[in-house]
């Protein structure tokens, strides 16, 4: 994972580098420089050419088309059109011209105040605004040649001409052989004078001309607030360096991942060959013992081709299978590469020295290859979870009678594993998905994966990591702050079982309906403690003292310190006694406080290697 991550982040610059950029353009990108044709001017911020650039490329008012020849057009309102001759974005102006040599046709309609343009020409540097009127006169007459006027001959017919006047001309003009036309309203002065094509538009803002241009920069608006800014604009051998040093850079760096996962590879295959032969000499050992040994292809016989899948964990998946004299059989099949074998050797090496009634029968296994597989008996009432907490409308009641059975059973099983068998057994994930049923709801204890062996003299081992199900690990599993790991722990995980068996539901139940019952074994040691019932459906007083009985076992199996807890040797004394006998235990729910002023930490047990 950390390989794939530094190849995308190498990937993501190297790209950044030349330009890709992310997967959502970048203003560049979007806003690439572009023309109408060939020879025509170039567009850039702040003009924008409309369908053929985003319209937020350009800034407002600066607004550029392409006509149905590909020249390049500015829009001024109103409705007035003119051909672009160019651009100079240094000195910020912008050359026209209109189509006909004729712009005063549109002059009507000019509004420039509107428009961020100021009017430019030979002989108008930034003119002011004016009111003009306009004639139509005759050829033979007029206005004489004082009267600030300028002939329009694009505006007449034959045989006539167009003079103006400003609101400043002659009074005395002879306008006997004139006919007003039209007045124009706040048009620049010097624009009804134009007779060629050489006048322009200036701007002062956006100013990138000083800022940017005049610099060699591209400018742009900025991307969180208002303004502009200027950025370098990459040269095409630039480009086209960095393309090749980032396509240099990410062919070097697949060659060193295809190097690094070749030799990964290598090393995971050492690593299996070395837990296959740990696992060899370790069955090598193991002859003597009863289990059978199976080849991968009697597994497949015996489960018809996996055929029936009975469930699914986290170190392999379950299935049904007969065996040749017609017994079932439940057939765990490891996954592949998983660990070292340790589970499996786990498993094996604790199962095979279990002989009691509560304890799940390992009837072979499978080592052949890579392939890995434990037989166990089959136990056609599944487990203890699908029975305590089952859903509502499902008929899986167990009586309180059965329960106490059950409880009992679970007991006896923990208690022989620590101290009925040569050596110690630690399971480390008691819980009610790993406690099985047969046909007459007899308790079994299974899935040995997690379990350590030690001396019984040994009253404590150490772990390099913790290891069970969250919800029923001891807390000196999680933290030494606690405790010395112990058989203790196994207690710990049984007192859980026990008080989610009384309450029918998970320790931990978000969805209850009061929130103070959201973690049940606070809330149940609150009312003991004050007297009350336990809050819970019974009807009969014989079940009531059995729930008390239960409840209580379960309190006294999770307190917090080790040294506090009873020994399952104890436990099964107390559930196999009156529920009377049983005093309430300290609170195990105490502030960290409390609990530090009552406990010292770390005592009486010495740790033990791994």
């Amino acid at each position: 994972m950390v390989i794939i991550f530094l190849f995308q982040f190498l990937l993501l610059l190297t790209a950044k580098a030349a330009g890709f950029g992310p997967a959502i353009p970048s203003y560049q990108e979007r806003c690439n420089p572009t023309r109408c044709k060939k020879g025509q001017p170039l567009v850039s911020y702040p003009f924008q050419l409309k369908g053929r650039q985003p319209d937020d490329c350009g800034a407002k008012g600066f607004d550029l088309s392409c006509d149905n020849k590909n020249q390049t057009v500015l829009e001024l309102p109103t409705s007035v059109k003119l051909m672009v001759k160019r651009i100079d974005y240094v000195n910020q102006k912008i050359q026209v011209y209109d189509e006909n040599n004729c712009v005063q046709n549109q002059v009507q309609n000019l509004n420039l105040s509107a428009s961020p343009f100021l009017f430019m020409s030979d002989n108008y540097y930034y003119s002011r605004l004016r009111n003009f009127t306009l004639f139509n006169c005759s050829a033979d007459g007029g206005l004489d040649d004082y009267s600030f006027n300028d002939n329009i001959p694009c505006l007449g017919g034959q045989g006539f001409y167009i003079q103006y006047v400003g609101y400043d001309y002659n009074p005395f003009a002879d306008l006997l052989n004139c006919r007003k036309t039209i007045d124009i309203l706040n048009v620049p002065e010097g624009i009804l004078s134009v007779k060629d094509k050489k006048f322009y538009f200036n701007w002062s803002e956006p100013a990138c001309g000083l800022l940017c241009e005049a610099h060699g920069q591209g400018c742009r608006p900025k991307t969180n607030s208002s303004g502009i800014e200027c950025f370098n604009r990459a040269h095409k051998d630039q480009t086209r360096k960095l393309l090749m040093i980032s396509g240099l850079t990410i062919a070097s760096f697949i060659l060193i991942l295809g190097a690094i996962g070749l030799f990964w590879l290598y090393h995971l295959h050492q690593k299996e060959k070395q837990g296959q032969r740990k696992i060899e000499q370790f069955l090598e050992d193991y002859k003597a013992q009863k289990p059978s040994r199976y080849s991968y292809a009697d597994i497949k016989r015996i489960t018809n081709q996996f055929k029936e899948k009975l469930g699914q964990g986290g170190y392999g998946t379950v299935f049904k299978g007969i065996l040749s004299n017609d017994v079932s059989v439940a057939i765990k099949v490891l996954n592949n590469f998983k660990g070292n074998g340790e589970e499996f050797i786990n498993e094996v090496g604790s199962m095979g020295r279990i002989h009691h009634v509560n304890v799940t029968r390992l009837v072979g296994f499978c080592a052949d290859g890579y392939n890995r597989a434990l037989v166990y008996e089959y136990l056609p009432n599944e487990s203890l979870e699908k029975f305590i907490f089952s859903n509502e409308g499902e008929n899986r009641f167990l009586s309180w009678e059965k329960l106490h059975e059950i409880a009992l059973g679970i007991a006896k099983g923990i208690e022989y594993l620590h101290q009925g068998c040569e050596q110690r057994i630690l399971h480390f994930d008691i819980k009610p998905h790993n406690i099985l049923l047969d046909q007459n709801f007899n308790p079994k204890i299974s899935d040995f994966g997690l379990a350590k062996l030690c001396s019984k003299e040994q009253s404590a081992v150490s772990m390099t990591a913790a290891r069970g199900t969250m919800g029923y690990i001891a807390p000196e599993v999680l933290s030494r702050n606690f405790g010395n790991v112990s058989y203790k722990s196994d207690v710990y995980s049984f007192g859980m079982l026990l008080l989610e068996m009384v309450g029918g539901r998970k320790n931990i139940d978000v969805n209850v309906g009061n929130v103070s019952q959201v973690y049940f074994p606070e809330w149940v040691y609150n009312r003991l403690e004050k007297g009350e019932e336990l809050g819970i459906k019974i009807e009969d007083e014989g079940h009531s003292k059995i729930a008390k009985k239960l409840t209580i076992v379960g309190l006294w199996c999770i307190q917090w310190y080790p040294v506090d807890r009873p020994s399952m040797k104890i436990v099964v004394q107390w559930l196999e006694g009156e529920a009377e006998n049983l005093s309430v235990p300290p609170n195990p729910f105490a502030s960290k406080d409390e609990m530090k002023i009552k406990r010292p930490i770390n005592r009486e047990l010495e740790a033990i290697s791994e």
